[in-house]
């Protein structure tokens, strides 16, 4: 079924649907890992998102219900070079084609991804719309430009759990008050996520680390958090404009200095905000598992997995309270900070590894390090 990709600027891609019929606008992107596609799927930091991979053949492993890092899949269209209709592996439960209609979501093959990404870098993201329903060249760009796209939008109210709850077994569990624990954990250490567009796999890593965490709404405040007794606190990711979410870095700028804060991609980025800094938009973002990033307190270069379109503005942050600790290697955007005086730590970019490499796991570590350091002095 042919579908056509139009861009606010005018240009025109022809591709054919795999999933049937159907339309989407959105912000085009790419994404450049070789696997994972299934877990940037169910990311929610897509959300109000076109995705298009760069790797060419996609869809060759399949879909299973292990690899979800949410309970829906986020991207308004999936786009890719060549489909892989029949999947080899022995985890595989359904195709990508099935898994992508089950939840109404366009995919769409058949065209040039290179020559689309290769755009995207030289004029920046743009506005998108893809559809098998209106063929019409011109009313399709003039649809993309109308869109009012993502700057100042809080994506987050999308995406945020509706009612606290917990993690155990591998799977979230409800609950408002620590009282359910992974089976054979003692003494754990108290998590409250604050759930921006959070993803399974931070939730899987905490416990492994010996957390008991718990997920609570983007709109949860200071007091409320506080009121819980957390050891820590855990700002996750989330799609989106970060100036654009609301209340959250009140809440966060409260509860500096009260308890141990970690925070990952827009958690980092309402970090940022909490701090008195200020972010702005990448030109067309970091998505993909092979970012390098050079950690500035040891001189390593982490290779690691990403995907925002927003940064936190280096230049704004008083470096007299903020340290500068991680930067990506590819354009010197800040991709990791920590507090001087306070407890509080974030990076840019996605220890979890899902998908992308292993190389950055020891954030959960230090994360961990500092909730004991703090629990020491209160004691």
């Amino acid at each position: 079924m042919k579908a056509l990709i139009a861009l606010e600027d005018g240009t025109i891609f022809e591709g054919e649907s795999f999933t049937g019929r159907g339309e989407a606008v959105g912000e085009m992107v790419f994404n450049t890992s070789m696997s994972g596609y299934q877990e940037i799927l169910t990311d929610p930091s897509y959300t109000g998102q076109i995705v298009t991979m760069t790797y060419p053949l996609i869809g060759n492993y399949g879909v299973n219900s292990d690899d979800m890092e949410s309970v829906a899949v986020h991207p308004k269209a999936f786009l890719v070079k060549e489909y892989n209709a029949v999947p080899s592996n022995f985890r595989s439960e359904e195709t990508l084609a099935h898994f992508l209609s089950r939840y109404g979501v366009l995919g769409v093959e058949g065209f040039d991804t290179r020559a689309l990404v290769r755009h995207i870098r030289t004029v920046g993201a743009l506005k998108a719309i893809v559809s098998t329903e209106d063929l019409d060249r011109d009313s399709l760009v003039a649809r993309a430009k109308a869109w009012d796209g993502l700057l100042g939008v809080d994506m987050v109210q999308q995406v945020t759990c509706d009612q606290p709850y917990g993690w155990a077994d591998n799977r979230p569990v409800p609950g408002t008050n620590f009282s359910t624990a992974q089976a054979g954990m003692r003494n754990p250490l108290k998590v409250v996520a604050l759930d921006c567009g959070i993803k399974f796999n931070q939730l899987r890593i905490m416990t492994e680390k010996g957390c008991q965490v718990q997920v609570v709404p983007a709109s949860a405040d200071a007091e409320t958090i506080l009121a819980m007794a957390p050891d820590g606190v855990f700002l996750s990711n989330g799609p989106g404009d970060p100036a654009g979410v609301q209340g959250v870095v009140a809440t966060v700028r409260t509860l500096l200095g009260k308890v141990p804060v970690f925070g990952i991609c827009l958690g980092h980025q309402i970090l940022g905000l909490a701090y008195g800094g200020s972010t702005y938009k990448l030109k067309f973002g970091h998505r993909g598992g092979n970012q390098p990033v050079k950690d500035l307190t040891t001189g390593h270069v982490e290779i690691t997995s990403q995907n925002h379109g927003f940064t936190v503005d280096l230049d704004s942050l008083d470096k007299d309270a903020i340290e500068l600790t991680h930067i990506n290697l590819n354009d010197g955007s800040l991709e990791g900070m920590r507090h001087r005086f306070f407890p509080a730590f974030s990076v840019q970019y996605h220890p979890e590894h899902a998908p992308g490499p292993h190389d950055s796991l020891y954030l959960f570590d230090r994360f961990v390090e500092m909730m004991r350091s703090e629990m020491k002095k209160r004691n």
